[in-house]
């Protein structure tokens, strides 16, 4: 008995639709990922971790003779001019003890008379100092306009002229205390010399103009001489210190610019390192790892109406540059892997650098291509691209085990 024409012709369209359907059902899907495009743009390479504020010089007021110590009025942030009273005394001195301690505070003023010859001193050391560094900026901008010298120089060179200047204003200022000491310590040996009993008060005066950081001795009463009685500080002389690794401290010298965040203003501020100590000191992580740091000082170059809120101890974070670009092809560093097949770290690339070797996945045509990539520096968000990419690249960013090359992807809606 033979099967109808019609039946086998309805046969035969059910096993094509049956194998068109298997052939729908098994074939692969586009994979569905985010993209981004490579884009010309700034770049910046930073060492980023938490400072702390301090004065760049703090002053404490103390005793220069023994005596009765008079209520000092003066409280935690008060504003102080220099040779201002801060505090008065008057003369009590035992008769055993009126030789001996009218010899202290003899020592203590010869102590005090060569510390302003030291202080002296080193005024005429750092203003050489500053000419040399006016004179080096001369003939670099020279050089400069004839274009014999690259650009970072003369940056160099200015910042130079700047630490000299600023080093230069550190050694008046303490020039200028050391010579108040010098006077408060001659003031407190005529007083001890006095005949019993005729001796005035003593006023003792402030070293600086700055405000009071802390009262140690409130209450009225009777000190002994070298004692603190009043801590002071200029809180317009701020400065940032920041303890780094030491493998990072290497890349932060002298002159690299900040930037200074979350300190509680608006907007960030700015800073240059002014010196990374040359010791460093072992300190034990959070986790228990003993790590080198190093101290590295930040000056704030921000105009001071900007900060004039933050005071001394108080935690910033700061991010040193490293490198910065104006114009860099950058992709996001999610969007970054390592070549398959190459997983050494120092695995020389193609240009002979001796680098890692990188790739990305490059949407062309709806499908993923990998390409290979050179990367020059990374930061927390990009990946400065060197070589690979042209700006407008669209790059799958965490690209999922799914995506190999050739396979067909789909970019997700935003």
């Amino acid at each position: 008995m033979t099967m109808k024409t019609g039946t086998k012709i309805s046969l035969g369209v059910g096993a094509l639709a049956l194998a068109a359907l298997l052939v729908w059902a098994f074939a692969p899907r586009p994979v569905d990922v985010e993209v981004a495009q490579a884009r010309v743009g700034a770049f910046e390479q930073t060492i980023t971790e938490d400072g702390k504020t301090r004065l760049h010089d703090r002053y404490v007021v103390s005793a220069p003779l023994a005596g009765r110590l008079s209520r000092i009025t003066l409280t935690e942030g008060d504003r102080v001019e220099a040779d201002a009273v801060v505090a008065t005394l008057t003369p009590v001195l035992p008769p055993m003890l009126d030789e001996r301690s009218r010899r202290e505070q003899t020592s203590h003023m010869e102590a005090s008379e060569a510390n302003v010859q030291r202080t002296s001193a080193r005024i005429a050391r750092t203003r050489v100092a500053l000419e040399q560094a006016r004179n080096d900026l001369q003939r670099t901008e020279q050089l400069a306009r004839q274009g014999f010298v690259a650009p970072i120089r003369l940056d160099t060179d200015r910042l130079a002229v700047q630490a000299a200047q600023r080093e230069v204003d550190t050694a008046v200022q303490e020039h200028h205390v050391a010579q108040h000491e010098l006077e408060q310590s001659r003031a407190a040996l005529q007083a001890s010399r006095a005949a019993p009993g005729t001796a005035g008060a003593f006023a003792l005066r402030s070293p600086i103009a700055g405000q009071v950081l802390r009262v140690v001795q409130t209450s009225e009463a009777t000190v002994a001489i070298g004692t603190p009685l009043i801590e002071l500080g200029d809180l317009g002389r701020l400065e940032i210190v920041v303890e780094l690794l030491t493998t990072d401290a290497l890349n932060a010298p002298p002159g690299s610019r900040v930037r200074i965040e979350r300190w509680g203003g608006p907007v960030p501020l700015e800073g240059r390192v002014r010196l990374v100590e040359p010791a460093a000191f072992t300190k034990v992580s959070a986790l228990g790892v003993e790590e080198q740091r190093v101290r590295v000082l930040v000056d704030i170059t921000s105009p001071p109406s900007q900060w004039q809120a933050l005071g001394d101890a108080f935690r910033v974070e700061v991010h040193i540059v490293t490198l910065a670009m104006d114009q860099a092809l950058m992709v996001p560093v999610s969007a970054v892997f390592p070549l398959p097949g190459d997983s050494r770290d120092g695995a020389v690339n193609g240009n002979g650098h001796g680098k890692p070797q990188f790739a990305v996945f490059v949407v062309d045509g709806g499908r993923a291509r990998l390409r290979p990539i050179e990367i020059g520096a990374r930061n927390g968000g990009d990946a400065w691209v060197r070589g690979g990419l042209e700006a407008g690249d669209t790059v799958i960013i965490y690209p999922s085990s799914a995506v190999t090359d050739a396979a067909k992807v789909r970019p997700r809606a935003p």
